[in-house]
Formats: C-alpha cells, structure tokens, sequence
C-alpha cells in the first residue's frame, strides 16, 4: 500500500510523523560582506586622481608659464642679435671702404700719420668683427614639443629655466657688443675722413709746387680737392673721390712736365722767372704761359709782343703769351713794362665793373693805364702801341690788386 500524503517514508528502525506535527528548523543567516575596504579604496583612487590631476594641472601651468618666459628670453636675444649682425655688417663695409681707399694711396698727396692711423683703425676694426662672431656663433636652445605627463613637465619646466639664464646671459654679452661695434665703426670713419681730409689739404701746396702745368688741369686739382673736402661718409664715393683727386695730381704733374719740356732750353730759366715775377703782380689770378717767337706780329729785331686771353666766370684765370724776345730782354725795364701790361689784362677778371671792357681801345687802355698804376713808365706799359690812358682809367685801375 502506498504512504498517505504527507508521510516520509520511514528509515529502518524508525517512525515517521505527519508533516504538520514535525516543525521546520531555522536556516542560519547568511554573513554579510565588510563593505568599509571598499570605501576607503574608493576614497584613496580619488585623492590619488585628485592629487595627480593637481600635479597635471601645476605642472602644465608651470610649463606654460616658464615656456612663454624662455619664448620672451629668446626672442630678446634673437633681437640683440639682429642689431648685433646689423652693427657688425655695417663695420665691415666700413671697414672694407677704409681698405680700398688706403690701398689707393698713391703717396702723393695723403699725410703718412694720417695713413697710420687710418692702418690701425683697420686692425682695431678686425679684432672688434671677431669677438662679435664669436658671441653670434652661440647657439640658441631650443624649448623642443611639450611634454604630456607632469613628471615630463616638470623637468623639462627646469630646463626651460636654466635655458633662459643662459639666453639672458648670452644677450648681456651681446648688448656689449654693438656699442662697442658702433664705436669702432666711428673710429674708421673719422680716420678715413681725416686720411681723404689729409689730401684735399694738401692740394694746394701740391699746385704752389707745380705753378707751370696749364690752368684747366690746376681747376681740375682745385675742383676734386673740394668735393674731397666735403667728403662727410666714408663709403665708395669717398674712395672715388679720393682716386679722383690723386688722378688730378697726377694730370698736374703730367701737364707741367709737357710745358716745362716746350720751354726747355736756354732761355727757360729766364722764362720760369718772368713767369713768377707776372704772378707776383696778379695775385689770386691764375696764369699760364706760352711762348713763342713771334707774338702779335713782334719778337724780331728787337720788338716784343704779348697776348693775353682772360674768362670772366670763376676761378679767375687767364693765358699769357709772350714772344721769346721778352725773355732775351729781361730784366729790362721795357721787358718788364710789357709783361705789366699783359697782366693789366689779365687781372681785369677781378675788376670788371671798373671799366668799360666793351671795345678794343677801352681794353687796351685799361691793361695801359693799369701798369702806370703800378709804377710801370717805360712806353712799352702800353703807351707806344695804344697812347696814353685817361687820368680816370689810372685812378680806377690803381684799385684793382
């Protein structure tokens, strides 16, 4: 038979009660879990976020910070360095101008002091360029990409800072250097100008010590002396300038040489002298000279002639032609009185509005009359040819010196 509903079927030996009589025991609860790890875990990721967050942030700050710092460092330097390689460029034309214009000296006019110091301003200017190319050869550093990590940030935020004492300490250098390039600079510049200045100078005793070469080549002298003198930088037009007026010296010396080799012969001598004593009584008027035998139809027999031909416009200046007769006279008072009376004419350039120059015979009583002004009696002054001068024309030419 089967067990009623509710019966468990028996185990050897024992019995089995109704389901309601026999009571269920208790299950015993199940143990809960430590949940206070947790939180101290979860608490500890965020302060270990929040802190590594914070050292992100100081040093991406710090990074910015330092790199734009040693951007503003290096730019400074770049530009100290840009005024630097200006000023050492500007040197060295400079420099390279005053060479030219020392190797241009052909020792005829220039001051030799004023080549030596010239010479070593030249030197001062090459060890000045050299230690500024030394200081400009220094290489700037370079700040690279930024790093990402703070630990990254911040080492390369300590470089960054070591980089900007030595850029700071290279542009301190380099600020040192371009006044002392400027100064150099002007030292040149004044040598040269006082080298060139030197030259100009001596033009005029160059012309007082080559009084027979012709008049449009002692202008030429005079001209390039003045544009010489003006000279106010020293650049390739100085150089010019200079090679210009070395040029006219030669051309001076060329030109007398030719007109001392037409004069050449006995009667030189006695020529070079009737020439000086013609300038003696023309001072500031510049003359020339040709001689030949015959002058205005006369140098035979013992007559004399003279030709004089003047320009009004500056320098004043005038060529006096005189027949060798005049020379084969001299020192006699006719010979003198004629030569008087060709520098009458020829001194009239300072004297233009004290007589009227209109016609021939006014001219010729004009040299005339000038020569008995300065104590010229023989009739040759200009007396036998023309007549005698009115007493106005004296008096006016009495003040023409």
């Amino acid at each position: 038979m089967s067990a009623p509903h509710g019966f468990s079927e028996p185990s050897p030996g024992g019995h089995v009660l109704p389901a309601h009589i026999v009571s269920a025991f208790p299950q015993a609860p199940r143990p809960r879990k430590r949940r206070t790890g947790l939180l101290i875990g979860i608490f500890g990721a965020l302060v270990a976020v929040a802190v590594v967050g914070a050292l992100q942030i100081t040093a991406n700050l710090g990074y910015d910070d330092t790199r734009a710092e040693f951007d503003g460092a290096r730019d400074t330097a770049q530009d100290t360095i840009a005024e630097v390689t200006l000023a050492s460029d500007q040197l060295a034309s400079t420099s390279d101008t005053a060479t030219l214009l020392l190797n241009s000296d052909s020792g005829v006019l220039a001051d030799a002091t004023a080549k030596e110091a010239l010479s070593a301003s030249i030197t001062e200017a090459s060890d000045a360029s050299a230690s500024a190319d030394q200081v400009l050869d220094t290489a700037l550093p370079d700040a690279g990409a930024k790093p990402t990590v703070f630990w990254e940030l911040f080492g390369a935020s300590e470089g960054l800072r070591l980089d900007i004492q030595d850029l700071e300490d290279l542009d301190t250098e380099l600020s040192e250097e371009s006044p002392a390039l400027a100064d150099v600079e002007t030292l040149v510049t004044d040598a040269g100008l006082a080298f060139l200045g030197s030259a100009a100078t001596a033009a005029a005793p160059f012309e007082a010590a080559h009084l027979s070469a012709k008049n449009d080549d002692v202008i030429a002298l005079r001209d390039a002396a003045s544009t010489a003198a003006g000279a106010s930088a020293l650049d390739d037009s100085a150089v010019a300038t200079f090679v210009a007026l070395q040029d006219a010296a030669a051309q001076v010396v060329a030109s007398e040489n030719a007109e001392l080799s037409e004069k050449a012969g006995p009667l030189q001598g006695v020529r070079l002298e009737i020439e000086a004593y013609a300038r003696s009584l023309a001072p500031g008027v510049l003359l020339e000279f040709d001689w030949n035998p015959l002058v205005n139809n006369a140098g035979e027999n013992g007559s004399m002639g003279g030709l004089t031909t003047w320009w009004w416009d500056e320098p004043d200046r005038a060529v006096i032609e005189l027949s060798n007769s005049v020379a084969e006279q001299w020192p006699a008072d006719r010979s003198k009185a004629l030569v008087a009376h060709e520098v009458g004419h020829a001194i009239s350039v300072k004297c233009e509005d004290m007589y009227d120059s209109s016609t021939q015979d006014s001219i010729e009583k004009w040299a005339t009359a000038w020569a008995i002004s300065m104590g010229f009696t023989d009739d040759a002054n200009g007396v036998w040819a023309y007549g005698y001068p009115p007493q106005s024309y004296i008096d006016a030419a009495a003040g023409c010196r």
